[in-house]
Order: structure tokens, then sequence, then C-alpha cells
């Protein structure tokens, strides 16, 4: 097969028409029409029809679009394979995006390994929201995305979820507000003043399912997209406010605050979506491997692995 064929096919059902995608090429649109021609005599079937003044794809064009698409991910893989190779003396770059809702201390220690390389790495992090992270990445601005949640269905992003782990949520409470929490948890919740995570956060939302199922109603005093925020209303004394429960000695130690119960129900789950079906690049290898069999994984096993340490 002409895979130069191929790629001219691809683009005029990507941009759809011959006219856009010769602009996109910079070639003339005889000339890609005869290409395609070409590709469809080779396979022995048409690949588009005429659509009014537009085309439209065959079955034959559907099959052979869906083909193309995966042969060109994986030709932009090989790119970028190559080019994040360690260059001599030069510090491999590493650019990373951090949806706003994952913890900070999460998101550090999650990163952290990347720089653990035996090369010299340059790590770029970036904030923000979680659909514009995706479309840095989709434009190759970024290589990896850190989220609480994997790629919305609402978002047209051609990129592959790699789930980290999970664990349950501990709820945390300042030593001036536990005489307000009266009873044993988690019924001591109920009618206490508490920090939300965002309504629209994965977080957020399995943590108002889980206490409308057991008819708990908080006093919510402020909702925070940034859980460091909520972490330092939380230590000033505002509300209770609730983290991941393999930081639960973390955030207590950090923050001069107490663990007042944890659940499992509601699990914080995270992810690192890149635009890699099978992972090559040296620093998000690193990131999953120590997330799976470290920060993540199961209690007696963590556990090993500090007392080793």
């Amino acid at each position: 097969m002409n895979y130069k064929h191929l790629h001219y096919f691809y683009q005029v059902a990507r941009l759809g028409g011959v006219l856009r995608a010769s602009e996109h090429l910079n070639l003339s649109p005889q000339t890609i029409s005869g290409q395609i021609q070409l590709l469809e005599e080779s396979l022995g079937t048409p690949l588009f029809t005429k659509s009014g003044r537009g085309l439209a794809l065959t079955d034959a064009g559907r099959l052979v679009l869906g083909y193309a698409e995966n042969i060109f991910a994986i030709g932009a893989e090989l790119e970028e394979a190559v080019r994040d190779q360690p260059r001599k003396g030069k510090p491999l770059e590493f650019r990373v995006g951090v949806a706003d809702a994952v913890p900070k201390t999460i998101a550090c220690r999650l990163i952290e390994p990347a720089a653990q390389l035996p090369d010299p790495v340059r790590i770029i992090c970036r904030e923000w929201k979680l659909d514009t992270l995706l479309g840095e990445l989709a434009l190759h601005r970024l290589d990896l995305v850190i989220a609480d949640a994997p790629i919305p269905s609402t978002v047209s992003v051609r990129a592959f979820n790699h789930k980290l782990g999970g664990c349950g949520i501990s709820f945390f409470a300042a030593p001036s507000l536990l005489g307000a929490c009266k009873g044993a948890f988690p019924a001591c919740l109920d009618g206490a003043p508490m920090l939300l995570p965002a309504e629209d956060s994965a977080v957020g939302q399995r943590l108002r399912a889980w206490l409308h199922s057991r008819s708990l109603h908080p006093r919510v005093v402020c909702e925070c997209d940034d859980s460091a925020l909520a972490k330092e209303f939380g230590r000033r004394g505002l509300g209770i406010f609730v983290g991941p429960t393999v930081l639960e000695q973390v955030i207590e130690r950090q923050y001069g605050v107490q663990a007042l119960g944890s659940t499992s129900e509601v699990i914080a789950e995270f992810f690192a979506i890149s635009v890699e079906r099978r992972i090559t690049h040296p620093c998000v290898t690193m990131i999953t491997e120590a997330a799976r069999n470290d920060l993540f994984a199961p209690s007696p096993r963590r556990r090993a692995k500090r007392a080793a340490a």
C-alpha cells in the first residue's frame, strides 16, 4: 500500500473535503483527487461518494478511515518517542498538566518519580481545568495529563486513559471544630460545617451521593475547586474537609488537623491521560509504575515498602 495515498485520503475524510485538504497539504485539488483515485483502484472499491456538493464516505471508506486513524496515531507516537529520547548534554523535557481537582500532594507524589530517571529531566507543570488540558494534549503541547477522572464523553479528543489507582477518602477537622462533631463517625458529620469539593468533580459527586445514602446533612459552608484551598480553610477551622486516605497521616501532620474517620465507599481515582495507547515515554512509565506499585498499592504491600526504605 502507498501510505502517501492513504494520508491524502485521511486528510480529506478528516477535514471534510478535497479543497480543505488541498489547502492544508499545500497541494492542488487535482493532485489529491488523483492520488485518492489510485488508492481506490489499489483497494478495488470506492471510498467516497458524492453527497450534494460534497463527499461522503462509503462503507468501505469508513472502514479504511478507522484503520488510517490507528496507523497515523501510531506514527505520531513514534515521532514522540524518538523526540523524547534524551540527547547527549540536553535534559529530557517532560510537559505535564494537572487537573485543578487533583490534590497537590497527590500530584507531587505522582510526578516526583519522573525526576528520578538516570538522565536529566526538565519537568514543566501546568494546572488548569481538565477539558483545557486535554485540548493542549491533543495539540501535543503536553506529554501527559493527570486527572481525577477519565476523559469525559463530552470531550472529543483522541487520547487514552491509564488508571494509576484509587483509594478511599478521610474526613479531617481542626482542633477547634472537634467539639462540634458530636457522636461517632459518620453520624458526627450531620449538621457539622463542611467544605465540599466542587459539585462537578468526580469525588464531589460521589461524596454527595454517599452523604445522601446515609441521610447525613452537613452544613455546607464552602465549595472549593482547589483542594489546597479547602485544606487551608479547614486548617483555620472553617469546616470539615476531605482528602485521600493514603495521605491521612501526611495531612494530619502538615495541617495540624485530626482525622474523624474514613470510608472506602467513596473512591478517589486518578488517571494518567496521554496520546499514547502503549506507554513509551520514560517519565510516564516511571509515574505509572510508582503509582501502581507504591502510592496506590494495597496497604500491606505499601507498608512493607516503607519498612524496607
